[in-house]
């Protein structure tokens, strides 16, 4: 019984040693692949829909200072022609927390047409909402808007899901919450990075599917 349990910890170390060392390995190989996406908002490729990820609320349910960078920045790329369509994507699993409609109604003050706004609903991360947009929207050349630190991660998993992404980032604002926050969320994205790898190695589902969208039509079919 003793000899068991010390082969099971050891076996344990073993992969927790396994495991520190792949982070950082896997985090400068999603960087490396999601580096070579990036593009300035001036020289950006045009694509088929331009994907602007969640990035939560304000306390009175308007977008946070993040979250509205990002959608700045996906108008002005809207405006310029990159891309005909925008999708929000965020977390609309309640009906007390409701990302997507706060970023449509921020879109539409800026003078997005409202049938070019589609809305994803179930964009509970990164992943489900790159996932999401292949296979609901089906989207194949997005151009994906978020913080840099965060697009390398974004481009990574649209590339890995066999689609034509480039990432924009919008760092208007850089330290959001302050240098120490900023750290931690970038130190957290090594963790981010390395379940995504996983996840785009085995082609996970993302938690919810449904039926796919044209964008061919009007977004207002996403009002909800």
């Amino acid at each position: 019984m003793r000899h068991a349990k010390r082969k099971f910890l050891a076996g344990a170390a073993l992969l927790a040693a396994l495991v520190i060392v792949s982070v950082p390995a896997v985090s400068w190989y999603v960087v490396g692949v999601g580096k070579g996406r990036l593009s300035a908002a001036e020289t950006v490729r045009h694509g088929d829909a331009i994907i602007i990820l969640g990035a939560g609320l304000a306390p009175d349910g308007s977008p946070s200072l993040m979250l509205r960078d990002r959608l700045d920045k996906g108008a002005e790329l809207y405006a310029r022609g990159v891309a005909p369509k925008i999708i929000v994507s965020g977390d609309h699993g309640t009906a007390n927390y409701d990302e997507v409609n706060a970023m449509r109604r921020y879109l539409l003050a800026k003078g997005v047409v409202s049938a070019d706004i589609f809305m994803d609903h179930a964009g509970f991360d990164t992943y489900d909402s790159v996932y999401r947009a292949r296979y609901i929207f089906g989207v194949r050349e997005p151009v994906v808007v978020t913080q840099t630190y965060h697009a390398f991660r974004a481009a990574y998993i649209g590339v890995s899901l066999g689609i034509d992404t480039a990432a924009v980032g919008a760092d208007a604002n850089i330290r959001y919450y302050g240098a120490a926050r900023m750290k931690w969320c970038e130190l957290r994205e090594y963790a981010s990075r390395y379940k995504a790898f996983w996840w785009c190695l085995f082609k996970a589902r993302p938690r919810i599917l449904g039926a796919p969208i044209p964008m061919t039509g009007s977004g207002e079919v996403t009002l909800g």
